[in-house]
């Protein structure tokens, strides 16, 4: 058996831009709804990634999927994978 053929299976969580003004990297907020597990209200609980942006122009408001990736700098373990819906221009 050859492990050439398997493929890895990467994580990827979906998210607003809330920052571009770095360069190749963006900060994506995710969010997410939890039970609190005593009085049982659902609860919105968020956490910022940054995420590598090469070639993608996302910018501040896009709804991006981003995915683990090697980690490439100190904070940025992700890559954006794509883009899902541009902000809109006012």
């Amino acid at each position: 058996m050859t492990d050439a053929t398997t493929q890895t299976v990467r994580r990827t969580l979906q998210g607003r831009v809330v920052s571009d003004r770095m360069q190749k990297t963006i900060t994506v907020l995710i969010e997410r709804k939890v039970k609190h597990p005593v009085i049982g209200k659902i609860m919105t609980r968020s956490k910022k990634y940054h995420a590598h942006s090469e070639g993608f122009e996302a910018v501040t408001g896009d709804l991006v999927q981003i995915e683990e990736c090697a980690p490439i700098s100190k904070t940025k373990a992700w890559r954006v994978a794509k883009i899902l819906e541009k902000a809109r221009v006012v």
